[in-house]
């Protein structure tokens, strides 16, 4: 059948189970046949921020304390809902667990999800306004800064995921961002550690990543910082680098992958180190780069991939986002994809 042939079939019957089951049988027993439809290709489930991105791209050098002309484009976003809809493309089942407003934004930002093929049967709707990312593109793609309101993801509550666990116990691997609360993270920590699960944690910034530097990472399959996030989930007493993957090692974290930009990143585990130069790219936007790494990774691991070459896709998706406006790469297909990692990593 192939992997696109799977995937629509797969969710031919999520639509089946949603408006069949939900319609006409009602939550309780949509709860009891759950088990028997999600034996279908076990989903990548992403926990965490749906957002709307609204962007600003600088058309000259930013002038502090002044006006500055700009050109503006929205997207949708979200860690966690950018790695949903970049896996959907390259015909990954995905499951999207997040919050999303009651207005006008969180319909547009549901309906592009859909479109993508995102399952959103477990996601939230709350009588808020839909979370926004803000953010101010220097005029050579870099990051000027950035603004975070509303994710309201501490609705994202142990309890709530206690409640769906038939369908986080089917997950081939579960990826988390680091919005949601410690108390989650921790939950699912031991939930993943109990069925054998991969779990991911992507810390998304340098706030959040100093908020969950207390969870219990016992087991923890994988973290993806970068070298500004890597100090703020460790001590005061662990100042370099090596000290502080160390430390994490220490903590149980099985693999520690470390971002480090145009210098390319570094997959650290207590028997081994890989280190992968990034690709030379000409850089048209930032935004989004690191969740295609994160997305590439998860790509090539879901298809039973070593972690070289698991690097390897990682930085050649990251390589084709920078290109292109926005954070997804919509103009790759899983074949293409793996024909450009040959491309950037020629032997």
């Amino acid at each position: 059948m192939g992997v696109t042939g799977t995937v629509k079939m797969y969710r031919w019957f999520v639509f089946f189970y949603d408006a069949v089951l939900v319609n006409r049988c009602g939550t309780d027993q949509k709860k009891y046949f759950l088990p028997y439809f999600c034996r279908m290709p076990n989903p990548v489930i992403c926990i965490g921020a749906a957002l709307v991105d609204e962007l600003f791209h600088a058309n000259a050098p930013m002038l502090m304390h002044t006006t500055n002309e700009v050109t503006v484009t929205r997207s949708a976003g979200g860690v966690s809902r950018n790695i949903s809809h970049q896996l959907s493309l390259l015909n990954v089942p995905v499951q999207l667990i997040s919050v999303f407003g009651d207005d006008a934004d969180g319909d547009w930002l549901k309906q592009v999800c859909k479109d993508a093929g995102i399952g959103l049967e477990y996601s939230i709707t709350a009588a808020m306004p839909t979370g926004k990312y803000t953010a101010i593109i220097n005029q050579d793609g870099s990051m000027f800064t950035a603004l975070l309101t509303n994710a309201a993801l501490h609705l994202v509550t142990p309890e709530y995921l206690q409640g769906y666990e038939e369908v986080l116990q089917q997950a081939n691997y579960i990826l988390v961002d680091a919005n949601i609360s410690v108390e989650s993270i921790n939950w699912l920590i031991t939930f993943t550690n109990k069925h054998a699960i991969r779990m991911i944690i992507e810390p998304v910034s340098v706030p959040p990543a100093t908020k969950i530097a207390t969870a219990n990472f016992e087991g923890l399959y994988l973290i993806t910082p970068n070298e500004d996030e890597l100090p703020v989930l460790c001590s005061d007493a662990a100042l370099t680098t090596e000290e502080q993957i160390k430390e994490l090692l220490g903590k149980g974290i099985q693999n520690i992958w470390l971002h480090k930009g145009k210098a390319g990143s570094a997959l650290y585990k207590k028997t081994e180190t890989l280190q992968l130069s990034a690709p030379e790219t000409h850089v048209v936007d930032c935004t989004g780069a690191g969740d295609g790494s994160v997305s590439g990774f998860v790509f090539s691991k879901y298809h039973g991939k070593d972690n070289l070459n698991s690097l390897r896709t990682a930085h050649t998706l990251s390589a084709e986002i920078l290109q292109v406006n926005g954070a997804i790469a919509k103009h790759l297909t899983h074949q293409q994809l793996e024909q450009l990692v040959s491309k950037y990593y020629s032997e």
